[in-house]
C-alpha cells in the first residue's frame, strides 16, 4: 500500500493573485494552468536501488554471456535460423542461454558450459566417441549419423574450441558418410586444464538447419 501511495500523483491547486498563471518545472514540482487555476502536481517518484546485489548478479551474468557471444559471433549468426524475423542472433543467444546455462550455487554467477548452447534445431547431430590432444591439436573423432534421412553427407561439422585465456580454434568438414570421421582443431599446445569448453553442431549445406549445440569433453 505504501509503495503505491508513493506513485500516486500528487495535486493542488492555486491561484496567487501576485504570481498570476503559472508553468514549468520547478525542482520535483510540475505548475501548469487549467480554467484560470494554477495546478501543482508532484512528480511520480520510485525508490530504486541500482547497485543492489541482485542487480549486480544481472550485471555480471549480461557480461559473461555477451562476452561468449563474441567469442562465437561467426558461428552464433548461424545457430539460431529459426528465430523470430524480428529476433536478432545475439538475441536469441541470451534467451536461449538465460537463465538455463547460469550456474547461481557460488557467491558470484558463473555459466554452466555443459549447458550452453550457440545453436538451437533439429538437424540430427554428430556423435561424439571421443577427443584427444595429439601433436597437431586436439583430434575429435565422431560417428556422422549419416544414415538419419534428416541428415545428409554435406552437412557441415563445425568443432569449436576456447581455452581460459579466451584464444578460440575452429575446424569445418562435411559431415560425410562413413562409420566414424574426424577433425583437428589446430590447437597444438593447448592443454586439458586450459580447455573452457568444446561444441560441435551440424549445419545443412544451404544454412537453413541446424543441430542441437553437443558438448565435448576431452578424455
Amino acid at each position: 500500500m505504501f509503495n503505491f501511495l508513493k506513485k500516486v500523483v500528487q495535486m493542488a491547486t492555486s491561484q496567487n493573485p501576485l504570481t498570476g498563471k503559472m508553468s514549468g518545472t520547478v525542482g520535483n514540482f510540475v505548475a501548469t494552468t487549467y480554467r484560470g487555476q494554477n495546478i501543482i502536481r508532484s512528480k511520480a517518484f520510485y525508490q530504486k536501488d541500482a547497485n543492489s546485489e541482485k542487480q549486480q548478479k544481472q550485471r555480471t551474468v549480461f557480461k559473461l554471456m555477451s562476452s561468449e557471444y563474441t567469442s562465437l559471433a561467426s558461428v552464433i549468426r548461424l545457430g539460431f535460423p529459426n528465430r523470430p524475423k524480428n529476433q536478432s542472433p545475439y538475441n536469441a543467444f541470451m534467451a536461449a542461454n538465460m537463465p538455463n546455462a547460469i550456474d547461481n550455487s557460488g557467491e558470484i554467477p558463473v555459466i554452466d558450459y555443459s549447458k550452453m548452447m550457440v545453436s538451437k534445431g533439429t538437424l540430427p547431430s554428430v556423435n561424439v566417441m571421443s577427443v584427444t590432444i595429439e601433436t597437431e591439436g586436439v583430434k575429435i573423432i565422431y560417428q556422422p549419423q549419416q544414415l538419419n534421412p534428416m541428415s545428409s553427407e554435406d552437412d557441415e561439422v563445425i568443432a569449436m574450441l576456447k581455452t581460459t585465456d579466451g584464444a578460440v580454434f575452429m575446424a569445418t568438414k562435411p559431415r560425410g558418410n562413413s562409420d566414424s570421421e574426424n577433425l583437428v582443431l589446430p590447437c597444438a599446445n593447448v592443454v586439458p586444464e586450459n580447455v573452457l569448453y568444446i561444441y560441435l553442431i551440424a549445419v545443412s549445406a544451404n544454412r537453413q538447419k541446424v543441430s542441437q549445440t553437443v558438448y565435448a569433453m576431452l578424455k
